[in-house]
């Protein structure tokens, strides 16, 4: 570790790293366990086949061409695939524009091979002001399609009086439509779908509460509203460290394994564990692993592999996507650029933006992956305005 990074993380960063370095959870060959070392540009590139899901729009009281720009589009984020009944679904947080506004509203399309998608139809419904909704995630359980749903008021749903609430929507495959289910936990959004603990049966997912305070919920096994929340790490008890977007994984044993996106300015990845199936968890600490402060989705391959989808380069904030790869689930030994293209032809009413939908030039970011049939199916969303589509092989991973 260089001089100025110890220096760094002892003035930003005393209680979360302590004396020790940062936990190393990332080895890559040539550069080892020092961030700084990465090459960036010499990484290799994945591959895949590129597609749009929901092109970008223009929002209300937006100008006509050349005055539109991006901030009068509406905005297209919180990215979800799942495949079910034969096709694939994806859902997105869909708002007027800008991030997390009154009456955004949640979108549903569905497509038989991934790459071409019908139009996409409102899952929520449009709330009216001050309301609005997140997307939070797909999620099978017991046969059964649902829709998770954050639902508060105001501008984003952080602060006080937001009467937030994590809700479910089902899926009727019969006629297409959804419909309201339950209201899963007061005070409570999520990031991703429930996971099934392996030894007890439980389901188990991350909350947040208003206040950027992480837990996570035990439980949905006998109803939808059965639930026990477990304290992780509360805002400003590891100094210098602001939690956001947790994820986590099983190890085995009733132990899990979970990264953090961080707030707080370390642009790295904090880590914690838990040792008895989320009931209690040990003190974040900061990693080796890099993140442009953006959020993160772990995946295990069918072929034992765990990756790691994240924008990995700071110093290019989300203008990339990474794919890193464990063999152990603890540390990460390979290292490789999504090959995501520029977008294609824009609408008409936005050509003259195309240069801000290009490679190297749109941020990227928010992505979520599940495997089917021998393919990573990543979804993200381009400028936070237009939800796109990776499709990988699982044969390019031996680049790695």
């Amino acid at each position: 570790m260089s001089l100025r990074s110890i220096l760094l993380t002892a003035i930003l960063f005393p209680l979360a790293a302590g004396a020790a370095d940062p936990v190393q959870i990332l080895h890559l060959p040539g550069t080892g366990s020092e961030p700084e070392a990465i090459r960036y540009d010499e990484l290799p590139v994945i591959e895949g086949t590129h597609a749009v899901i929901n092109f970008a729009k223009p929002g209300p009281g937006a100008t006509a061409a050349p005055e539109m720009d991006i901030h009068h589009l509406r905005l297209n984020l919180h990215n979800y695939l799942i495949h079910y009944g034969g096709k694939f679904h994806a859902i997105w947080s869909d708002g007027p524009r800008i991030e997390d506004l009154p009456t955004q509203e949640i979108l549903h399309a569905t497509s038989e091979d991934g790459l071409h998608w019908s139009k996409a139809q409102s899952l929520t419904g449009r709330p009216s002001e001050p309301y609005a909704f997140i997307a939070r995630g797909l999620w099978e359980r017991d046969g059964e399609l649902l829709a998770l749903a954050a639902h508060y008021q105001g501008k984003g749903a952080f602060g006080s009086d937001k009467e937030l609430k994590l809700q479910a929507y089902h899926y009727d495959g019969k006629t297409g439509e959804w419909k309201f289910r339950a209201t899963l936990f007061d005070d409570a959004i999520n990031n991703f779908a429930p996971q099934k603990l392996p030894s007890t049966g439980d389901w188990i997912l991350t909350r947040r509460d208003s206040r950027f305070n992480v837990s996570v919920l035990i439980g949905g096994r006998e109803s939808l509203t059965d639930w026990n929340a477990y304290p992780v790490v509360g805002v400003g008890e590891v100094k210098g460290f602001r939690p956001d977007e947790p994820i986590f994984w099983p190890l085995g044993d009733g132990t899990l394994f979970a990264l953090y996106r961080d707030n707080g300015g370390s642009q790295r990845l904090f880590h914690s564990v838990s040792k008895d199936n989320g009931q209690t968890w040990g003190v974040p600490e900061m990693t080796n692993f890099p993140n442009a402060t953006s959020k993160l989705f772990a995946f295990p391959t069918s072929r034992g592999e765990r990756i790691l989808i994240l924008n990995a380069n700071p110093k290019a904030g989300r203008r990339e996507l990474h794919l890193a790869l464990s063999r152990d689930d603890k540390t990460f030994t390979a290292l490789a650029r999504l090959g995501i293209p520029s977008s294609p032809p824009l609408p008409r009413e936005l050509a003259h933006r195309t240069k801000k939908f290009s490679e190297g030039i749109a941020s990227l970011q928010y992505p979520h992956v599940i495997e089917h049939e021998g393919f990573l199916w990543i979804a993200f969303s381009r400028l936070k305005v237009q939800t796109e589509i990776f499709r990988v092989p699982l044969t390019e991973l031996d680049k790695l």
